[in-house]
């Protein structure tokens, strides 16, 4: 009789030069069900699913991997595809300039008989992959022309034209907005309903509970346990407790603020985009940020609140038309980013592996990288106040890695956002942008930088913080603003914000019809 099981991996033990990343390991899955993992960012959870695709290779890790009842010995990529599955990483693989097509069937092109590719069979197929998938796009539309959410749907696409039995799937909405999520999570149950089972790395503890089926914990490199989401035995405090060991009762930790004065103003900042010209990203956006107040962004995806906080972050984004920055009263120009370290400014993207870091560089380095007037006599780098100054920031905002001259690629994805804080933390800023600083990072690590948020206000830094999660903005703000469309449409304090007339605020077009300029209440 066939198993009803699809997947075992028994014993699993990885270990990098100082680190076991896996420490016996096992997991199971069923066949047809959608199986979640998840964990503290630094358990594990992707590094085992790169043994079970072959991205590390038989005999790189001890351990058996049994899959559709037969011992696997993958070597690389090709051979756990070719057996039927595809893994999609955290960080998409496509190529921008090629079109659909060339994407999903680069690699895997369709030959005619002349040896030659058939691109009318791979257009063909394309359409019919992309129904499958819910995207009525040309499929000679170019990769960098569709959102993030069609290009994460892209990605399965791609999946399914190698016959995936077994799709992994690392943080697959952790950059999309709500509806692109929602969308993604009903593709995600309808490959269930046609056998095709799942494996869903997520620290959206929401979505995991809505969707799966079953959910392993895995911390500190070992399996915690495995719970099965029809027994009931699944709850978001239970995971969360799996997950850290212990209790968290609040998400957000409680704050007194200590407000201050006004520290940084933008008044009438006006930028157009950089490849449509006579668009504006930014129309007349004024705002304010006093002395230990956390000032919060909410809107769409697309909304311009990146565009905002980029363009003030030294103009690196866009061209500016018009606008004025003070800070403590005193008109500034910050025409670059240097002059934005210089009058104490700083931004954490984003997108921490295309903005915030040098994969290349070690995480001694990329700390230091925005002041290197620190560590610096007489013009020379002082190697040891170098060292000594990144182990204080490693930790300052508990790093997890053996030693800070280990690469910054080593490090899973959210340990690389810490290491992006501690960059911009080291320059002392008075004024310190966040934009979605918690981003595909786990309930536990977002506990540490949320408390680590309200330290820098408590130290009278002003902190602007952009988030997709209102749910954060609600918990960490003193005051909201809200953009649509490049405008500032509202501004509320937290005291009379909840996610209802923030929504309504996000979706309009003028700040006048719905809320005074100093919070008043949403119409």
């Amino acid at each position: 009789m066939e198993s009803s099981l699809i997947l075992q991996m028994q014993g699993i033990t990885k270990i990098f030069p100082g680190v076991k990343a896996l420490d016996d390991v096992t997991l199971q899955v069923r066949r047809g069900n959608i199986h979640a993992i998840c964990g503290e960012n630094g358990a594990g959870k992707s590094t085992l699913m790169k043994v079970l695709s072959g991205v590390y290779p038989h005999g790189s890790y001890n351990g058996k991997i049994i899959y559709m009842d037969n011992e696997m010995t993958f070597k690389d990529i090709k051979e756990s595809e070719k057996a039927g599955i595809a893994i999609i990483h955290q960080e998409l693989t496509m190529i921008p300039e090629l079109s659909i097509t060339e994407n999903i069937f680069l690699g895997n092109e369709i030959i005619n008989k002349r040896g030659l590719i058939d691109w009318d069979a791979a257009r063909h197929q394309t359409k019919g992959l992309l129904e499958r998938v819910g995207l009525t796009v040309d499929p000679s539309t170019a990769i960098k022309n569709l959102g993030v959410g069609q290009q994460q749907m892209v990605e399965i696409a791609k999946a399914l034209a190698k016959d995936v039995k077994l799709l992994i799937l690392d943080e697959p909405t952790s950059a999309l907005n709500e509806t692109d999520s929602a969308n993604l999570l009903n593709l995600i149950r309808g490959l269930r309903d046609k056998d095709i089972t799942c494996i869903m790395i997520s620290h959206k503890l929401n979505e995991i509970a809505a969707i799966s089926d079953a959910v392993t914990v895995i911390r500190d490199g070992r399996t915690v346990e495995t719970f099965d989401v029809e027994s009931g035995q699944v709850d978001e405090d239970r995971i969360i407790r799996s997950m850290v060991g212990r209790p968290i009762e609040n998400r957000y930790p409680t704050h007194e603020p200590k407000i201050g004065e006004v520290v940084f103003e933008v008044s009438g900042w006006r930028v157009e985009d950089p490849l449509i010209p006579g668009r504006f990203v930014c129309k007349d956006s004024s705002f304010y940020v006093r002395a230990g107040e956390i000032v919060g962004f909410a809107g769409l995806m697309g909304a311009g609140r990146t565009e905002l906080m980029r363009s003030i972050f030294g103009h690196n984004y866009g061209i500016w038309h018009a606008g004025e920055i003070k800070i403590k009263g005193k008109a500034v120009r910050l025409a670059s980013v240097a002059d934005a370290i210089r009058n104490g400014v700083s931004y954490v993207p984003e997108d921490r592996k295309v903005q915030g870091l040098n994969l290349l560089d070690t995480i001694r380095k990329t700390i230091v990288s925005a002041n290197l007037d620190a560590i610096t006599n007489s013009g020379l780098l002082d190697l040891e106040r170098e060292f000594q100054a990144a182990q204080k920031q490693r930790d300052s905002l508990s790093i997890k890695t053996h030693s800070v001259d280990a690469g910054v690629a080593t490090l899973s994805g959210g340990n690389q956002q810490k290491v992006v804080l501690a960059k911009w933390m080291f320059t002392e800023p008075n004024v310190l942008i966040l934009d979605e600083p918690t981003r595909g990072i786990d309930v536990g690590a977002k506990y540490e930088i949320y408390r680590l948020i309200h330290e820098l206000a408590d130290q009278n830094k002003a902190v602007v913080l952009v988030s997709s999660e209102l749910p954060e903005l609600l918990g960490m703000s003193d005051r909201i603003y809200t953009i649509f469309e490049g405008a500032i449409t509202g501004e509320l304090d937290c005291k009379d914000a909840n996610q209802e007339n923030l929504m309504r605020m996000m979706t309009a077009t003028s700040a006048a019809d719905n809320v005074s300029r100093k919070g008043g209440e949403a119409s």
